[in-house]
């Protein structure tokens, strides 16, 4: 006869424990040493077996009171008189009790909603042949059927995805790679923003959601600040004294500009509702910053004509710096 346990001491309970109170206890120790949550752990798999034999009796009304009047002898054959009352399984003639809530089915639902899995339905032998590396075997509790699992927790999972900011501005079809090896055709919303979160349902792990963590890129042309879109605009030195028409890139392609006359460098420009989309439907402006920009070399004509200006220029830029 192996050693009397103390099922009341495994569940850290005391005698008077109610019902609740030993359901309770149970399920914060069956969290804490399941296989599941301590692959390899010899020591957790046998603390979960005895925790799972103590709430199988201390749950069980009529068991429990037949273990606390016989105490260390109440599993002897003699002793065994005012035990519940059994029926048999017909699937795999192993003994259940007429308990709906304690029967062995039952009890394994339990431990699948405690630990969020689905059970696959196929039982296995005690002494199982070699197992598949991906189904992993319950020992729960002592008897003669062991029931495999897949561990399919539900969990929601994040990637980061970085889109250049044309791409974050369109929108539209996307195959994006992720970090697992899986290759996914999405459809990502208009007007993206770093820091923004698009969910794919159903792409996380064991069904939970996927969240794509938008980081867009710098691009050459333009930079967002809020809404609006910032972009440079070089200028010759004539444009920038004489103004006129010149083209200006936008997110939605080319467009003409009017430069005033004496622009200065630096200066922005604004074209309305050429912006980043903003949530309520409208767009931000685009920014158009004068850089004026000298040309990196000169033919002997233009060589010529500076010359020429230079002789009868009259605007003098340093005649507001005193020097003592």
């Amino acid at each position: 006869m192996r050693n009397f346990r103390d099922y009341y001491q495994l569940l850290g309970v005391d005698r008077s424990a109610s019902s609740d109170e030993i359901k309770r206890a149970y399920r914060r120790l069956a969290r804490r040493y399941h296989p599941d949550m301590n692959p390899g752990d010899r020591a957790a798999e046998e603390k979960f077996k005895d925790i799972s034999e103590a709430y199988q009796v201390l749950s069980d009304p009529a068991r429990r009171e037949h273990y606390d009047r016989y105490g260390e002898y109440w599993s002897q054959p003699g002793f065994r008189s005012r035990s519940p009352q059994r029926t048999t399984n017909r699937r795999n003639g192993t003994s259940l009790r007429d308990d709906p809530d304690l029967s062995e089915d039952n009890f394994q639902e339990f431990l699948d909603q405690l630990l969020g899995r689905r059970s696959r339905t196929t039982t296995i032998p005690a002494d199982p042949p070699r197992r598949s590396p991906t189904i992993e075997t319950d020992y729960f509790r002592p008897g003669t059927v062991k029931t495999a699992y897949t561990a399919v927790s539900r969990r929601d999972a994040e990637a980061t995805l970085e889109i250049p900011l044309e791409k974050a501005y369109e929108g539209g079809r996307e195959r994006i790679r992720l970090g697992d090896g899986r290759s996914l055709e999405v459809t990502l919303p208009r007007a993206m923003i770093t820091g923004q979160r698009v969910r794919l349902r159903g792409q996380g792990t064991g069904g939970g959601d996927l969240y794509l963590k938008i980081n867009v890129t710098p691009h050459p042309l333009f930079r967002l600040e809020g809404y609006d879109i910032v972009c440079d605009l070089p200028v010759t030195p004539s444009e920038a004294a004489l103004g006129g028409q010149v083209e200006a890139p936008t997110l939605d392609g080319w467009v003409k500009m009017s430069i005033p006359a004496g622009v200065r460098n630096g200066q922005r420009l604004r074209l309305a509702g050429k912006g980043y989309p903003r949530p309520d439907g409208d767009r931000g402006d685009q920014l158009v910053e004068i850089i004026i920009t000298l040309p990196p070399q000169l033919s002997d004509a233009e060589r010529e004509l500076y010359r020429q200006l230079h002789a009868i220029e009259s605007y003098n830029p340093r005649a507001h710096l005193a020097y003592p």
